[in-house]
């Protein structure tokens, strides 16, 4: 067996390695239909401070998405239903080193940044860490939902391409009533093609 050929064999695996680390990041997981249950939450979706404070959306796009993810958590405080919010830390091998090599290294798990922004960091009386797009993807967010007799969702945050998509589609495959808030959202790119996905999987965009 030649170095060449040994060398060759080890790329091809580190490629096939990040590759299913690409795969794992969007995934949307699949998960047991859900009873019939009465409560609702609002799930603040990646309000990080290395997200909110850095990431490319303008001034005055979150202003206006402050404003109304603001006005949902008011409106859940009245109705008395759970205001949860979920944060990103890449901790799977795969994907940190995809973090490292294409996100500039935002979000590992532990860094500087990943906790919740500080407009935002007194709004939540549960956080739950997810380690994909998706944030049911560990079972900890469906556990926490149990626990509170959750069957209908309202998500704000961001990306709304991504992590708010892909968690809206892991929720409606559950059987969750699920409603995205759009103007509680940011997203760094048109929303057209998430938006058609999303409500033919039966999730409302209001």
């Amino acid at each position: 067996m030649t170095v060449g050929y040994v060398l060759g064999a080890a790329v091809l695996l580190l490629l096939l390695w990040l590759a299913n680390g690409v795969r794992r990041i969007g995934l949307v997981s699949a998960g047991a239909k859900i009873p019939e249950r009465n409560a609702s939450a609002l799930l603040l979706i990646d309000l990080q401070s290395v997200f909110w404070d850095r990431g490319p959306y303008s001034d005055a796009a979150k202003d206006v998405a402050a404003a109304n993810i603001l006005a949902e958590v008011e409106a859940a405080r009245t109705l008395d239903y759970p205001v949860i919010a979920i944060r990103q830390e890449w901790s799977i091998p795969s994907t940190k080193v995809l973090a490292k090599l294409t996100m500039k290294g935002q979000a590992l798990e532990g860094s500087e940044g990943t906790e919740i922004a500080e407009r935002f960091a007194s709004l939540p009386q549960h956080v739950v860490v997810k380690r994909v797009q998706d944030a049911f993807e560990t079972g900890e967010l469906d556990t926490l939902l149990q626990s509170l007799n959750v069957g209908t969702l309202r998500l704000v945050g961001l990306d709304l391409n991504y992590c708010v998509q892909k968690t809206a589609l892991a929720a409606a495959s559950r059987g969750y009533d699920v409603t995205v808030i759009k103007a509680g959202t940011l997203a760094a790119a048109p929303t057209e093609v998430a938006e058609q996905r999303m409500t033919s999987a039966g999730v409302a965009i209001a």
